[in-house]
């Protein structure tokens, strides 16, 4: 944007009063009349998006306008920089038939802390409008410009990119992105420790990650706070833009529906529309959590997840997006969501997808029996799948949970792992581009518990979880050469956002659990010279310690053991009050806290041998939460170099798509679908 124009918004926004806050009237729309998409906005070229405008009149508070009558003779303009001749209204530009309808509602919101221990909110009408699916072809700068309330503006500018490479020229066939949910440099040196062997300072031994090609950094900010979540960096990941905690490939509107927010294309979804390409979505989570849903789904309310189902096998339940109608390959958790007790109108999606023609498998041994010429769905538990530890080493946790995907109330315990799940991915996307003209496949593979065991302070789990991802990467590559198209594929790895995770020293777990008060117990860590060497690559005592089991070797590229005596001292930097002991828990993945008439205090049953931490977050947070912090992004094959560097997130979806040569262009500035 020019610096002067630029100005002109700042000066815009001041007049406003709009401030750095955590309680927004509606993120990104500092002035009472909002454009989505917002300013700075980036699109590849020919990628759909819709277009909402929104005029505000608060009835009270400290914005209140005009008796809180809105603007219903709203007007936006839009105007290719450097094009001669004046704006063109949205209706002209874009070369619509008509405008779409006047929508009205109401909306309420607190304006800071003390409004809303007051309960006093502050009620704001609405005036909107709707332009759905439309596109820019032409790469460039264009202004729109909102004008309400007589001599009030909001400008936005938009950026359509000038790709690097021409499309037909695309570099790569075929997408493999690997989220490891979560994820951070500081956990993977964490994971390098336990699970390769150090001799004098130097590691015998790396991870896959250690060893790719390119590496760089994203930025992982949301739109309108800077601490992220899963739903809206998965949306910067799949659309190129930056959205609202919660939302998935939307931007926020203040409207009751959370179906009808402006919607921006996935690169799933355009691959498809472009290259007619296959979309394989796998994950350790439920599969209509947030970073497989941001694949194909549009809402701005990520717990949706019975509608989210749906949106997998029918596409956009609202109205005519041009999205993906039936994904190519879905494995995960979430069972729940396909049963009828909650599911979306109450069917049995599995029913749909078979009536869809899909195979369907509950388990390991089905899923490798699938047919690789068909569309596949694999729901292997109820909730979230058992985490690495569980099922390769603590088997005894997979049972008594009544978490069969088929709902009869027995145990999943033959949970394929996300290695598993993602060779049987690529190897149906592989035979199915085959037979039909080749034309390539993207696939987005989650491992999603690091973040969950980074959430519940099972750092362990979660470490497990990341050597899972890495073994993961290295067995891709060898089977994509063992096919033939590694050559072809762009693989990606990297994370959506991060925790505030670090190792800071060694903690002798023997000295900690017989130590008498919390005290002395901190005396167990060492730091410095006295943190010693990993314990995890060296031979167990058969003998058990402390009561626990004694984890054993679990093959190449994963500790030895997982309890040794001499353990990591590590943590997070926000947390809720908790004990620590620095050892596995036993029985299933940690409760560090439960709640309380006075909040969430430390879980009575957990690491009753650890010390007290005092927590560092509200007393209604149960769990530690994300952090600021840069992710590593890490590539290999055709395109790859691209992602060397430091860059927002946001340019994660370009590099990837510019690989696959997505962009598409016309011979005009605008077109509407």
């Amino acid at each position: 944007m020019p610096s002067l124009l630029r100005i002109s918004v700042a000066l815009v926004a001041a007049a406003l009063g709009s401030q750095a806050q955590t309680f927004q009237r509606l993120g990104t729309c500092p002035t009472l009349g909002c454009v989505f998409p917002p300013d700075q906005a980036d699109f590849l070229p020919g990628q759909v998006f819709d277009i909402r405008l929104e005029v505000h009149a608060p009835v009270n508070g400290s914005e209140a306008f005009n008796n809180g009558v809105p603007d219903e003779k709203f007007a936006l303009t839009i105007q290719r920089v450097g094009e001669h001749g004046k704006a063109r209204t949205v209706k002209e530009f874009l070369g619509l038939k008509a405008e779409p309808a006047l929508e009205k509602w109401t909306f309420s919101y607190f304006e800071d802390l003390f409004a809303q221990d007051a309960k006093t909110p502050t009620v704001v009408n609405v005036a909107s409008k709707a332009y759905r699916q439309v596109a820019l072809y032409t790469p460039g700068e264009y202004t729109a410009t909102l004008n309400f309330f007589g001599n009030q503006k909001t400008i936005a500018t938009w950026t359509v990119r000038e790709p690097p490479t021409n499309p037909k020229k695309h570099k790569a066939k075929n997408v493999l992105f690997f989220i490891g949910d979560g994820m951070t440099i500081s956990m993977q040196t964490a994971a390098r420790l336990i699970a390769h062997k150090s001799i004098n300072g130097k590691y015998q031994s790396l991870l896959q990650l250690d060893q790719m090609d390119n590496l760089g950094h994203q930025m992982t900010h949301s739109i309108d706070s800077f601490i992220t979540d899963s739903a809206n960096s998965a949306t910067a990941l799949n659309t190129g833009h930056k959205s609202t905690v919660n939302a998935l490939n939307v931007y926020v509107d203040s409207s009751p529906d959370p179906f009808d927010d402006p919607k921006v294309e996935t690169l799933a979804e355009m691959f498809r529309r472009v290259r007619n390409g296959l979309i394989g979505i796998v994950t350790t989570a439920f599969v209509a959590d947030a970073t497989p849903a941001a694949v194909v789904a549009h809402t701005r309310n990520r717990d949706l997840a019975a509608p989210i189902v749906d949106m997998f096998l029918h596409g956009e339940t609202n109205y005519s997006w041009p999205g993906v109608k039936g994904v190519d390959v879905l494995f995960g958790g979430g069972a729940e969501n396909f049963l009828p007790t909650g599911s979306f109108q109450g069917k049995n999606y599995y029913d749909e997808f078979k009536k869809a023609g899909y195979g369907v498998a509950f388990d390991n041994k089905s899923l490798q029996t699938l047919d690789n010429k068909k569309r596949a769905l694999g729901i292997f538990s109820i909730s979230n799948m058992a985490k690495w530890v569980d099922r390769q080493v603590l088997k005894k946790n997979l049972f008594g949970l009544k978490n069969s995907p088929t709902g009869d109330g027995t145990d999943a315990v033959d949970q394929p792992g996300l290695k598993e799940m993602t060779l049987k991915a690529i190897d149906i996307l592989h035979a199915r581009s085959k037979a039909d003209k080749n034309q390539g496949w993207y696939l987005m593979s989650e491992a999603a518990s690091i973040d969950k065991m980074m959430h519940v302070l099972d750092y362990h789990r979660a470490l497990g979880e990341l050597l899972e991802l890495d073994d993961t990467v290295r067995a891709s590559i060898e089977h994509l050469k063992k096919l033939g198209i590694y050559d072809d594929t762009l693989i990606v790895v990297t994370a959506d956002h991060g925790h505030g995770f670090d190792v800071f020293g060694g903690v002798d777990t023997q000295y900690l659990h017989a130590a008498s008060s919390d005290r002395q117990k901190r005396s167990a860590i060492g730091v410095y010279a006295n943190s010693g060497l990993s314990g995890y690559t060296v031979a167990p005592d058969s003998s058990p310690k402390n009561n626990t089991v004694v984890i054993g070797a679990q093959g190449a590229n994963f500790p030895v053991q997982w309890d040794p005596r001499f353990a990591l001292a590590a943590g997070v930097v926000a947390f809720p009050d908790h004990r620590e002991n620095y050892t596995t828990a036993q029985n299933g993945p940690r409760l560090p806290a439960v709640n309380s008439a006075d909040g969430f205090v430390p879980n009575p049953t957990d690491a009753q041998d650890g010390f007290a931490l005092s927590g560092t977050i509200p007393t209604n947070q149960a769990q530690g939460v994300h952090s600021l912090t840069d992710v590593a992004v890490y590539a290999n094959g055709p395109g790859s170099e691209a992602f060397r560097g430091v860059y927002s997130a946001i340019d994660i979806f370009f590099k990837m798509a510019d690989a696959l040569g997505l962009a598409t262009f016309s011979n005009t500035t605008s077109s509407h679908h």
